[in-house]
């Protein structure tokens, strides 16, 4: 179990850009108005060896001081309740605001850690005008300009420390399905479905699913833990405290699951919340199915289905080898064949492929289509490994790693997933010196 850091402040004190760097790519939305961050943001990232998951709780929210206030402190306050760590992010060109007061008057009580960040430090003089954030109260602080990293490895370097060793819970040993989307999805209705019984309330109230939830499942000779979780939705639309405080379970729910099935209304599409929640999954290398529910709502002719499937796989580019089920859980319409897909994919995820049986088939294809010579430099690859990890990871053995690009290496993954059937889950490629 990773641990979650929750990175908190009022809006425009650089949290975003803060968050990118940490998790390797521009994500966010980065601007200098205040208030654009409209959603929240997910991600993983890793220091000297520890992996942790990082949440930019946002801080945007339309309306006057007052309301936003209200709401900047229901969201600490789950943060505080979920996280393992909280950063807390402050701006050094303002100074100490009375924003930042009230949030740090939540912070002192908390018997976790937190780091004050001062950011945009990127002098002498701003290094010397952050000593007016010891009247905060909370010790001493980091500065750091976020948007060229200066010192976020001083930050990085406490902030892994002070993280808690997750105990080995022991698992079942069955499979995790864990059944996630946007709230009002049809998340419930299909557990219940499935089950044959209303073990959970359904209504047509988004977000009525407060928590993650375990469901086992034997029938039809299929065997699994089934996970409903609360659904994740863009933070505008939010209108109680308990949404928050559910996204952060369901990112947990994820990332414990050996298979997302991810449940889209057919009637809203392939939409941008539904493929952070997609992206979610893949980055946490999670066999994925895609559920396309209330499809019986959909005006439909012959071709419907193939186009709506072009869509949702150009979105999804370069990971286009994923199942997509059509369904309609109000008419039961292949609900079992839903659960025969995820049982597959998880089939995928744990397959293990023979080094013997590997060279052999791949060792031709390299050296009829080798990788393309860069700076004058000729790479051959010699030999193939699967490594022992839970999901699908391949070394390449060549004389020159550092020369082999990524559209060769996507060449490589899809002669895997031609070769070997890996529908539906994530493959890593690495190239290592031989």
């Amino acid at each position: 179990m990773s641990n979650i850091v929750a990175i908190v402040g009022r809006p425009n004190v650089g949290k975003s850009t803060f968050f990118n760097r940490l998790i390797k790519r521009r994500e966010a939305i980065v601007d200098a108005v205040s208030g654009v961050t409209r959603d929240r943001h997910y991600g993983k990232s890793d220091w000297n060896g520890r992996e942790f998951s990082l949440i930019d709780t946002g801080g945007y929210v339309k309306g006057s001081d007052d309301v936003f206030e209200a709401e900047i402190d229901k969201q600490v306050e789950l943060a505080i309740d979920e996280a393992d760590a909280i950063i807390f992010m402050v701006d050094v060109e303002s100074g100490v605001t009375g924003m930042d007061e009230d949030v740090a008057t939540l912070l002192r009580k908390v018997k976790k850690p937190v780091f004050l960040v001062v950011n945009k430090v990127d002098n002498a003089k701003r290094a010397q005008d952050a000593v007016e954030f010891y009247s905060l109260g909370l010790g001493e602080y980091f500065t750091i300009a976020s948007i060229n990293g200066s010192g976020t490895g001083d930050l990085l370097d406490a902030l892994v420390e002070s993280l808690p060793v997750k105990e080995e819970v022991e698992e079942s040993e069955l499979p995790r399905f864990a059944v996630v989307g946007r709230p009002n999805a049809g998340k419930s209705s299909f557990i219940n479905a499935l089950i044959g019984e209303d073990r959970y309330i359904v209504t047509d109230i988004a977000g009525t699913t407060r928590d993650s939830i375990d469901t086992k499942y034997n029938r039809f000779g299929f065997e699994f833990n089934l996970v409903d979780t609360a659904g994740i939705r863009r933070k505008s639309k939010v209108k109680d405290d308990l949404e928050f405080y559910s996204v952060m379970r369901s990112v947990r729910a994820i990332e414990h699951a050996d298979v997302c099935l991810l449940v889209m209304d057919a009637t809203r599409g392939f939409d941008g919340q539904v493929q952070n929640i997609f992206w979610l999954a893949e980055r946490n290398r999670k066999g994925i199915v895609i559920l396309v529910n209330k499809w019986d709502l959909v005006e439909k002719d012959h071709k419907s289905t193939n186009e709506y499937e072009g869509i949702i796989r150009k979105e999804i580019e370069p990971f286009t080898d994923v199942p997509i089920v059509f369904i309609s859980v109000l008419n039961k319409q292949r609900i079992f064949k839903a659960i025969e897909t995820a049982v597959e994919v998880y089939n995928n995820r744990s397959k293990k492929i023979k080094t013997s049986k590997l060279n052999e088939v791949l060792l031709p294809i390299i050296e009829n289509y080798p990788p393309p010579a860069y700076k004058g430099k000729f790479v051959k690859i010699k030999y193939i490994m699967q490594l022992p990890t839970p999901q699908p990871q391949f070394a390449f053995f060549c004389n020159l790693p550092q020369y082999v690009r990524d559209p060769y290496k996507r060449f490589l993954e899809n002669k895997l997933r031609e070769h070997f059937d890996f529908k539906g889950v994530p493959v890593s490629v690495y190239m290592r010196k031989k």
